[in-house]
């Protein structure tokens, strides 16, 4: 009897462990941290002309490979961190495609086919609020574009702020946007939101976002003053009152003549590092300084060389390994339908667990 009373009490003492509450704090773009913070109160990593790859494995359909920004995919730049995308759209023949300034140098594909890639990742990914900045180069309209949201089906995700006229004075926190599974912010730059009345959740950038100057030739050229739109030019302190939030162009580029701007690869890892002239750490300290605030965007080259993440990281207040981390889903069922092991609590012990129990109940 006296042994049955200390199985019973091994038991209860295996079985606590077993079922003890585990951690379920829930991250919101990889950190648990920026949860509570509004959309714009935190700095996004933002990959400049993300679909464009200048590596010999992109599917760019014209190999000008050199015009490319970024040595990933738009998917592998998410599960990376990034949480901005920005790509430029033309007009292909009547159909919509993402082209580096011109389709005839670099075409990347439609722009329902990238929305359904980065549809896919939300879906598996649903603690993470996402980006996307659309350079409208050909003027697509409000009806055009939205046509190429609901090819890819990700309409359901588009933010819809109280007003598509006017810059907000309050965004919700990413934790609100995620409960609300309205997790996807979408900028065009250019759309009149005056006549846009199919689709408000497509946004007109400059009623939202100002930006500092691009189209950088030399790392001494690299400002923080106000650039676009046109209402703010070389007025920050005007672009800051008016709710704006501030997207900092950060990469350098090498004239190749006839307009033609291609990335300057050969200084990448200076301007994304974190110190000296031209650098991003550099660049994202003096305009915290000149805004008053961090900015709410980071936009960069080749977001994978260079200390890009960290940097944003460091101005978000969180740690370098929060990137990329994600919390593990713990399903109800099994692929046969019968309960998991870990949806009854046992998680990593569950094998041993059951196997303890069964082991018990066969010596009493």
């Amino acid at each position: 009897m006296q042994s049955l009373l200390c199985w019973s009490l091994l038991i209860q003492a295996a079985l606590g462990a077993v079922l003890a509450p585990r951690n379920t704090t829930v991250a919101c773009n990889s950190s648990p941290d920026l949860c509570s913070r509004a959309y714009s109160n935190i700095t996004q990593l933002g990959a400049h002309d993300s679909p464009f790859l200048n590596n010999a494995s992109a599917s760019n359909t014209i190999s000008f490979s050199d015009a490319g920004n970024q040595n990933v995919n738009s998917v592998a730049q998410l599960t990376a961190g990034v949480r901005l995308l920005t790509a430029q759209v033309h007009n292909n023949n009547g159909a919509w495609h993402l082209c580096h300034t011109s389709c005839s140098l670099l075409d990347a594909g439609t722009l329902s086919a990238w929305l359904s890639t980065i549809k896919t990742w939300m879906d598996g990914n649903p603690n993470d609020v996402v980006t996307i900045l659309l350079v409208n180069s050909d003027d697509a309209s409000a009806e055009d574009l939205s046509a190429e949201f609901e090819a890819a089906n990700i309409t359901s995700y588009g933010y819809q702020p109280p007003s598509t006229t006017t810059a907000l004075a309050t965004w919700p926190t990413l934790q609100e946007m995620i409960s609300n599974n309205t997790r996807l912010v979408t900028f065009v730059a250019d759309l009149d939101p005056s006549t846009n009345t199919v689709a408000p959740y497509l946004l007109d950038e400059f009623t939202f976002v100002f930006e500092n100057p691009y189209n950088v030739t030399s790392f001494s050229n690299f400002s923080c003053v106000a650039d676009r739109p046109p209402a703010v030019f070389e007025q920050t302190a005007t672009a800051i009152s008016s709710g704006r939030l501030p997207l900092v162009n950060h990469f350098l580029d090498e004239s190749e003549g006839l307009g033609i701007d291609i990335p300057d690869t050969a200084n990448i890892t200076t301007t994304n590092g974190k110190t000296g002239v031209g650098s991003l750490g550099a660049a994202a300290s003096d305009c915290s300084a000149a805004y008053g605030k961090a900015p709410a965007f980071l936009l960069v080259d080749f977001f994978d060389e260079g200390s890009a993440i960290s940097i944003v990281n460091s101005l978000n207040g969180i740690s370098t390994t929060a990137v990329g981390q994600t919390t593990p889903s713990v399903t109800s069922t099994s692929s046969s339908g019968a309960s998991s092991i870990s949806s009854l609590g046992f998680g990593s012990y569950g094998s041993l667990g059951v196997l303890f129990v069964a082991w018990f109940a066969h010596q009493i």
